[in-house]
Order: C-alpha cells, then sequence, then structure tokens
C-alpha cells in the first residue's frame, strides 16, 4: 500500500472516530435539553471543536484523493521499489539485523512477489526519472519471460490435454443431403509439466545487513539478474529431463521451407520464412529470439551506398524485425534462431515468487562473521503446440546478399 493509500485510510479512520464522538455528543445535549432546556456551554465548545476537526479532516481527505488522481493519471506517481528494497524494507528485516549485528544466530526470509518481471506492479523498473519534460524512452532489455502470458499455480507439476492433430473436413452441404454431412477429425493427449525451483546465493561480510544500500545492491544486482538469466535458459533449453523444464527452443519445430523462392537469400529472408511456417501452423508469430551476435550483425545491415538500414548509431530503436519484437539472448548460440507464437501457443507458470532468505547459521558463517544471501522461486512452463515455435539456423546464409558487380 503506497503513502498516499495509507494517509488516506488513516484519515478515514480519525473522521469515523470524530463522527462517533460527534454522535455521542448528540445524545448528551438531548437529554441536557431536555432536563434544562439548553445545551451547557462545556457540551457547545465539545461540539463546537469536534466540528472543526472533522471540518479539517474532511479538508486532509480531499487533498489526498486528489493527489491519488493525478498518480493514477499520470500526473505523478511512487518511485517503484527494486526487490533488493522490498526486501530490506520486510516487517522484521530491521530486528534480524540488530540481533545478527551482536553475535546472534539466525535467517530471515522474506518473499518478493514477482520480482523478475518488467511491470511496476512487480518492481521489474528500476529506474524512476527525475521530471525534466518529453523525453525518449529508456531502452529496456526484453526477456523471453515477457514475451509469455503467465498464470498461476498451486501444484508441483501441470497437467493439460495437448493437441496432436486436426483434420478439417468442413464442406458446404445441401439443405437435405442424402450422405452424412463431412465429420472432422481432433486428436488429443495427455502432457504434464514438471514445475522447477531455481536458485542460488553468495556469500557477504556480516556488517552487509547493517549497510542496507550495500545489501540492496547484493539482492538486485547479483541475485536478481542471475536468477532472471537462468529463468531464461531453462524457458528456452530446458531438456525436460530430470529437474528441468521442457523448454520452447528444446520443443519447437525444425525449420522446413514451405515452398518459398527467394533470390539471394540472406538470414533476414530466412526468419521471414520461418513467421510464415508458423503461419501455416494456424498460429500467429509475435516474437523472434536471436544470439546478440546474430542481432548485431542485423542491426549492421547497410545498404549499397553505406547507409544502416534498421537504425542510426546516434537513435534509439527497439528491437524489432518483421514487425516483431526481437529478444536478443545468450541462451541461443550464434547462429541459433527462434520465432513462434509465444502468448497462444504456449504459458509460463509461477509457482512460487521469488523469495530471499539471509542466514548467520549456513557453514562456519557464525565464526567467520559472514552471511549467506540465498535467492529462489518456482516455476514451470507448457507448450500447447511445439508447431507454433519454429527453430533453425543461419549456417551459410550472409546477412545481407553480396553487392551487384
Amino acid at each position: 500500500m503506497s503513502e498516499v493509500e495509507e494517509s488516506i485510510k488513516a484519515i478515514n479512520a480519525s473522521l469515523k472516530q470524530v463522527g462517533d464522538q460527534l454522535r455521542a455528543q448528540a445524545e448528551s445535549s438531548e437529554k441536557e435539553i431536555k432536563a434544562h432546556s439548553k445545551m451547557s456551554e462545556e457540551t457547545k465548545a465539545s461540539v463546537d471543536k469536534l466540528l472543526i476537526t472533522q471540518g479539517e479532516l474532511q479538508a486532509r481527505l480531499q487533498a489526498a484523493e486528489q493527489h491519488m488522481v493525478k498518480m493514477e493519471e499520470g500526473g505523478g506517481r511512487e518511485a517503484p521499489k527494486s526487490m533488493g528494497q522490498s526486501f530490506v524494507e520486510s516487517e522484521g528485516m530491521a530486528e534480524f539485523a540488530a540481533r545478527a549485528a551482536v553475535g546472534n544466530k539466525g535467517s530471515f526470509t522474506a518473499p518478493v512477489k514477482a520480482a523478475i518481471t518488467n511491470l511496476d506492479s512487480s518492481a521489474g523498473n528500476l529506474g524512476e526519472p527525475t521530471r525534466v519534460g518529453l523525453i525518449n524512452p529508456t531502452q529496456q532489455r526484453l526477456f523471453v519471460r515477457d514475451l509469455l502470458s503467465w498464470g498461476r499455480t498451486t501444484s508441483n507439476s501441470i497437467e493439460y490435454v495437448r493437441e496432436t492433430g486436426f483434420t478439417n473436413n468442413a464442406n458446404v452441404v445441401a439443405e437435405n443431403p442424402v450422405d452424412p454431412k463431412p465429420e472432422s477429425d481432433l486428436t488429443f493427449e495427455l502432457d504434464t509439466d514438471p514445475v522447477a525451483t531455481i536458485a542460488h546465493w553468495v556469500r557477504a561480510s556480516r556488517q552487509v545487513l547493517s549497510d542496507i544500500p550495500m545489501l540492496q545492491s547484493y539482492i538486485d544486482g547479483r541475485l536478481r539478474y542471475g536468477l532472471k538469466l537462468k529463468e531464461e535458459a531453462q524457458l528456452l533449453k530446458g531438456s525436460g529431463v530430470g529437474l528441468n523444464l521442457n523448454g520452447l527452443y528444446t520443443q519447437a519445430s525444425v525449420f522446413a521451407n514451405p515452398g518459398v523462392t527467394v533470390q539471394a537469400e540472406t538470414a533476414i529472408d530466412r526468419l521471414r520464412i520461418a513467421l510464415l511456417q508458423v503461419t501455416l501452423a494456424e498460429y500467429e508469430a509475435d516474437g523472434i529470439v536471436l544470439s546478440p551476435i546474430d542481432w548485431a550483425m542485423i542491426e549492421l545491415t547497410k545498404t549499397a551506398d553505406n547507409q544502416y538500414l534498421f537504425t542510426t548509431p546516434t537513435g534509439l530503436a527497439v528491437p524489432g524485425l518483421w514487425g516483431r519484437p526481437v529478444v536478443p539472448t545468450k541462451s541461443l548460440a550464434a547462429g541459433e534462431y527462434l520465432v513462434g507464437s509465444f502468448q497462444q501457443g504456449a504459458q509460463g507458470w509461477d509457482r512460487e515468487d521469488v523469495s530471499v532468505t539471509v542466514s548467520t547459521e549456513d557453514r562456519d558463517n557464525f565464526v567467520k562473521n559472514m552471511v549467506t544471501i540465498l535467492c529462489e522461486e518456482r516455476v514451470g512452463l507448457s507448450v500447447y503446440r511445439p508447431e507454433a515455435f519454429v527453430k533453425g539456423d543461419f549456417d551459410g546464409l550472409p546477412v545481407q546478399p553480396e553487392p551487384a558487380a
């Protein structure tokens, strides 16, 4: 809850208290009038004071509500909290740090809800800029997670029915057909996907508990980003064996040109044909995943007169190709690519949001004045239609055609 919302809540509570007191005074004054035909000066002064207090509270409430409206309309907003900031401000963290500072052993855990997404509500936007006027937006690195739709699960696995085939026999028929109307065919199979736990930890000196900015930087700069990178590797190339997710690239269909002839084919052409392959599978591709090396080569594509085709070195450009967002990631090797319908063909699952645990009881931490900071989450992935994703490579393909002789 924001500070403005807390203020509104407190003002409403005070208004309720004043209102109750006014009702009590009204009942008391009514008895006085019946007994003495008038209200006592003391009661009158008390009522006047309560009415003044009520007016002041109503004015404060109106101002707070107007401020809230401005925030919702974009006139201002509170700085979003990073994962580290949310942790260090968690209830009980200060008491644990104080006990640990004097040598007491123990551990402290706090959940950090949805801390590795890019949404403001989940603390993904870490920088709050000073308002200086109209400026270009900051370019943020997209992750594969951002392409997928996400749901929640309370189980250790996700079970669903996957469509494996569709024979469409729909046809025109007479009003009173002699033969039965055509029957189409759908085939299904039951599938189950596991929920994986992704975790890592670092050791730090016990003094970090007293240095809140340093503890926050450990969580945001080391643990949060590292967890996000490993999650991306699992979402893309998890083997599906043992504790691993069954990744998008692992299950994707292999590229197969459906019959398009391209003169002097390039890597950019290959991606367009892969998008077509997804379309022919009755889905519409909404994302492209590439190696950072391949994306850099594509961005450096030039025209015959050496002008950059996609961007300029001095301008900001959101990564995109053929009208789809591009996610450059080191989880793919140079030369590999993945295109697909990420929103419709698959879904991610959050089983447990990111949590952070700080403990002095790991191994010899207590005698060495060290603490262990653990960060973990539990996620799952379901690929409903593997043919909605196409993978391949650029072997033997240039990024741009050779110039004409």
